[in-house]
């Protein structure tokens, strides 16, 4: 695989997974480029709920989500407690925590001060059924960018 290919999967990953964090209203989204600090994944994604319950659904979303653009099954540990998920997609790890939990460890610190600048994702047009009930999506954390294209 060339560069440019290897990118763009990076790029399709990391969309996939946004997406999926995204669609169940995940806060405070960073997504970090780890390709010069290791050698095992390529992005670093971390994200919060706001509960148990909302920590479960954003990692469904996300396993869903990155199988449904085409990668493999990610595996997720943590579940049964709720409080920090990982989703190991392969090239990319996905940390959803419970706010108190990424204040308490701070994984931004490891994984560099500075995160991949996200790029808006392109609208997405109204099925028909929901038609009469299409509104903008809200982002969870106003001010922050909401798309992961760029792999800066």
């Amino acid at each position: 695989m060339t560069d440019t290919a290897a990118h763009r999967q990076i790029q399709k990953l990391q969309r996939a997974i946004v997406d999926g964090l995204e669609d169940v209203k995940a806060q405070d989204i960073q997504v970090f480029n780890t390709e010069a600090i290791t050698p095992l994944f390529e992005r670093v994604i971390i994200a919060s709920g706001t509960s148990n319950r909302q920590t479960k659904a954003l990692a469904a979303s996300v396993r869903d989500k990155v199988a449904e653009a085409g990668f493999a099954k990610p595996r997720v540990e943590g579940e049964d407690n709720g409080e920090w998920i990982i989703v190991d997609c392969g090239a990319a790890v996905v940390h959803v925590m419970q706010p108190a939990i990424r204040q308490y460890y701070r994984l931004e610190e490891i994984w560099g001060g500075k995160p991949v600048r996200l790029r808006r994702a392109a609208p997405r047009a109204a099925t028909p059924s929901a038609a009469g009930a299409a509104a903008p999506r809200a982002s969870a954390s106003r001010g922050r960018r909401s798309a992961a294209d760029d792999a800066a």
